[in-house]
């Protein structure tokens, strides 16, 4: 599908070093917004921006880690010195790493929470400025969070990472409230099984083998499944929000 509307966009995209990141990175750019790409993994990043302009899109990488303010607010700058004020910003970075909470990983209740939550946070108030700027211009803004079904479905030693992705999904039906009526458009995306590294993360070789017996049983969804419906998203008319959106695979429907 082609989304016209993106050619006077100017997003950015957290967690494009790979997966629904860096899929949505390609799609806006291929629609002609200017995408500032945030993630850890520099030349993951160098190589997508290479890859985005050399076929004639607008691309910066910003090497972020989003759970340090410092290098959120270092990011924000380097946007802003190179873009100017964004419209279009996707909360997509994130990690997934299940264990029973009996085992009492706090490093990985750590960096979940961190990343998942707080970092999302960070981006909200990094950029929400710039959004409502411009929605009092009269244009276009869109604020997607990229949250997960296991926000309100139960997967046993998931427990901190759902809870993480119910606290995105109450989160942006929060801000709702807040700046919709400022004409700024928040919305909250619930893949299900979806084919990226996420899976790749988890250390119990247990959980990990029944992820793995999901993508065997259930043709998963793709990064680029998730990214078209991010485009189309943020392209209905300005007074149209799609507010929650869950997307699953067929047979996991």
């Amino acid at each position: 599908m082609s989304y016209a509307a993106l050619a006077t966009r100017t997003a950015v995209v957290t967690g494009a070093a790979s997966g629904m990141g860096e899929a949505t990175a390609r799609l806006l750019a291929a629609g002609g917004a200017r995408v500032a790409l945030l993630a850890r993994r520099t030349e993951r990043l160098d190589a997508l921006a290479a890859e985005i302009t050399a076929a004639g899109g607008r691309a910066l990488a910003v090497t972020t880690d989003l759970t340090d303010q410092a290098s959120v607010d270092a990011a924000v700058k380097t946007v802003h010195d190179a873009y100017g004020p964004v419209d279009l910003v996707v909360n997509n970075a994130g990690v997934m790493l299940p264990n029973p909470v009996a085992d009492g990983r706090l490093d990985e209740w750590t960096r979940m929470i961190d990343t998942n939550l707080t970092g999302v946070l960070r981006i909200i108030r990094a950029f929400t400025a710039d959004l409502v700027a411009a929605a009092d211009e009269g244009r276009t803004a869109d604020l997607v969070n990229v949250s997960s079904i296991a926000s309100h479905i139960v997967f046993p030693d998931y427990a901190v990472y759902g809870a993480t992705k119910a606290a995105v999904t109450q989160l942006s039906g929060a801000l709702r409230t807040e700046l919709g009526p400022r004409d700024v458009r928040v919305s909250a995306i619930e893949p299900g099984l979806t084919d990226t590294e996420l899976g790749g993360h988890i250390d119990n070789p247990v959980l990990r083998e029944q992820l793995g017996g999901m993508f065997d049983a259930i043709p998963a969804m793709t990064a680029e499944d998730i990214a078209d419906l991010i485009a189309y998203t943020v392209t209905r008319p300005r007074h149209v929000n799609l507010r929650h959106l869950v997307v699953l695979p067929t047979r996991q429907a």
